[in-house]
């Protein structure tokens, strides 16, 4: 009786943390982060990165729609472009200062790290 408890709790707790993570892109939501991505690109924080990579992707969709308006740099059509920025690995996230973030970083850590606020759920 008692597993069967832990386990339905688990399953609840999984389910709030699949519609948290994934909501903010949801076709209602489509264009929630559009605030978002635009702030990124008035700071100046670029994505490098190429379409074959599975975390860029995922960088990609957890902005839906509004990816279209973060700066981004697909280096195998532009390689010059990222070898002059220093670019190692997939994805990076370049500040204007220089400072770098490499690998998959979300949306929460990206609005630490540059300033640029979330919408309210």
């Amino acid at each position: 009786m008692k597993n069967k408890f832990t386990i339905a709790g688990l399953m609840v707790v999984i389910s709030i943390i699949i519609v948290y993570k994934f909501g903010l892109v949801s076709p209602a939501n489509a264009h929630r982060l559009d605030e978002f991505a635009k702030c990124l690109a008035e700071k100046q924080v670029t994505m490098y990165g190429a379409d074959w990579c599975s975390h860029c992707q995922n960088e990609k969709k957890a902005f839906g729609s509004s990816f279209k308006y973060v700066p981004y740099v697909e280096c195998p059509r532009d390689p010059k472009k990222c070898l002059d920025a220093g670019i190692d690995g997939y994805p990076t996230w370049v500040f204007p200062d220089g400072k770098k973030l490499i690998g998959e970083q979300g949306v929460l850590n990206l609005q630490k790290e540059s300033g640029c606020q979330l919408p309210e759920n």
